[in-house]
């Protein structure tokens, strides 16, 4: 990171650079960094190309062919899916590029045993943009705020961060609706978060199971008409409470492994103020609960898939059987 950095700010670039990692608005705010920095606004000399069709014969052919009047050539590939397979061709090519051409390849996942990435990381310059822990996404909301000459209370900042999750791209979202609905007002309060913020999927479907957990039967059914009101597939809301329960699985495990917050969400993938809630979510169950109720939705899955029942009395039946 620290590398990239330092081109962007002296000029001075390399022939290839690798942005990837689950951060997505951090991957795209420093690509549109380096493009600004190496070309500025010359679109003869920049190509894009994006998804899995990617014709990696006609990239080669465009990064041999000499920048129009500039220094450089410009070539950025986004979610092609060459760092999990299909890039063999293109590192052969990157071990020798031409002089004038460079890359920037912006990935969410790659394969580090990937041989694209292996020529990449040796050749070039690759940077991971993780998930950012609830420090950085304080400091960064913050920093947003005071730019609007507003002021937020610790308690109202930990609502938004529980509203937004530590999706970096959600949160801009989120707190622009904010800074429009607050306009007059120079303290955002929790219940301007709570009127104005979108409220996450995932929030519904952690309340829902929390809701489960407490035998809070007419709350969790209330949570589940809400997101059938909302058009949300019943399949994708028992994909996501399947989810939840093994999340809650692997957390109370790890638990019980004697592992603290901040080292169960890195092994589980959750930030670590959002893996404290899971912590507490999962010391309302038991462990053999829990695996029946993951057991379960699959057996809800396949009812449905089978013709057996209909999809949202599924998931219906589901709520109501671990909910009484």
């Amino acid at each position: 990171m620290q590398r990239l950095v330092q081109d962007i700010k002296t000029g001075q670039f390399g022939r290839i650079y690798l942005l990837y990692g689950e951060e997505g608005y951090l991957r795209k705010q420093y690509r549109d960094k380096l493009k600004e920095a190496m070309i500025g606004d010359d679109n003869m000399n920049y190509h894009y190309y994006e998804g899995k069709d990617i014709s990696i014969g006609a990239v080669i052919d465009q990064a041999e062919t000499l920048p129009f009047f500039a220094e450089r050539r410009l070539i950025v590939l986004e979610n092609s899916g060459f760092f999990k397979g299909g890039g063999e061709e293109l590192a052969a090519y990157l071990a020798h590029p031409a002089d004038t051409v460079c890359f920037v390849f912006v990935e969410a996942q790659v394969d580090k045993r990937n041989r694209l990435y292996k020529t990449v990381s040796s050749k070039g310059c690759a940077v991971e943009f993780a998930i950012q822990d609830e420090a950085t996404l304080k400091k960064w909301i913050l920093g947003m705020i005071k730019k609007e000459n507003k002021n937020i209370s610790g308690a109202a900042l930990d609502f938004l961060l529980e509203k937004t999750g530590a999706d970096m791209e959600n949160i801009r979202r989120e707190t622009e609706k904010l800074f429009c609905y607050c306009l007059e007002k120079e303290v955002i309060t929790e219940k301007d978060i709570e009127d104005i913020c979108t409220r996450r999927i995932g929030n519904h479907i952690f309340d829902m199971v929390s809701a489960i957990a407490d035998k809070k039967q007419k709350q969790a059914l209330t949570l589940y008409y809400e997101l059938l009101a909302q058009k949300e597939p019943p399949m994708r809301i028992l994909f996501l409470i399947a989810r939840q329960f093994n999340l809650l699985l692997q957390v109370k495990e790890l638990r019980g492994k004697g592992y603290q917050n901040k080292a169960i969400g890195e092994k589980v993938g959750l930030p670590g103020f959002i893996a404290g809630k899971y912590v507490t979510q999962a010391s309302r169950f038991e462990t053999e609960k829990i695996r029946e109720a993951v057991e379960a939705c699959v057996e809800a899955e396949e009812a449905v898939k089978t013709g057996k029942m209909n999809d949202s009395i599924s998931v219906e039946m589901l709520i109501v059987n671990y909910s009484s």
